[in-house]
């Protein structure tokens, strides 16, 4: 057994005993690893039951119907999280340099004999399901400007990272990609982000955001 520990990796077997680590390492060192940069794959290139654990970068699955000439982000999973593989309508794109590892039936029921792997993939699942739900809640009709302002929320608290004077979002989100996954235009998201800069709640700097609030208080707003 043996392999270099993606970010991924680390991050899902983190906090197992040695002996489960070693497991999941064995299990998921032995799966298809695919890279995701530049080349979208859709549903046909994954087993129907698979799960999928980003290594490295960050994927995201749109949405290929649903609302005439307009993607939808549906999901989005930087390293050591899992998602589900792309529906026949879905289609997973990497966000630059980006790999998943393809967990098939096999190596979930291989992953499964270990109790606290088996919590691990529920813990897993659960949030992915949470964050979906969260993805549908964001297309109410409320005010364009609550719809980013609540999907940054979001995505600090899943990808922030703690810096001077706020939480940075460690994932790469252009005007584009933010409209996508709220279900507006690019130039409606352009002026939201906008109005966000202008009262203080966010700092922009090319793709990346920078919440001007606490982590206790990214996670109060997304509790109300």
């Amino acid at each position: 057994m043996g392999g270099e520990l993606s970010e991924g990796l680390a991050r899902f077997v983190e906090g197992v005993s040695r002996a489960d680590r070693e497991h999941a390492l064995r299990v998921l060192w032995a799966c298809e690893s695919v890279d995701v940069d530049g080349v979208p794959r859709f549903a046909t290139a994954f087993p129907e039951d698979a799960l999928l654990l980003t290594d490295d970068g960050f994927v995201i699955v749109r949405s290929t119907g649903g609302i005439p000439k307009r993607s939808v982000v549906t999901c989005d999973a930087g390293p050591g999280r899992i998602l589900l593989a792309p529906a026949p309508e879905e289609v997973l794109v990497g966000l630059g340099k980006s790999r998943v590892t393809v967990i098939d039936g096999g190596a979930r029921a291989a992953l499964v004999q270990s109790p606290a792997l088996a919590e691990r993939l529920v813990e897993q699942l659960a949030r992915a399901l949470g964050e979906k739900q969260d993805a549908t809640a964001n297309f109410a009709p409320t005010h364009h400007v609550d719809r980013v302002r609540r999907k940054l929320l979001q995505l600090a608290d899943s990808y922030g990272h703690v810096v001077r004077d706020g939480v940075r979002i460690d994932f790469p989100i252009s005007h584009s990609l933010l409209a996508e996954m709220v279900g507006s235009s690019r130039e409606t998201v352009t002026r939201a982000v906008d109005a966000l800069q202008r009262t203080g709640f966010v700092d922009r700097r090319g793709s990346t955001y920078r919440l001007l609030l606490s982590p206790n208080a990214v996670a109060a707003e997304l509790e109300r």
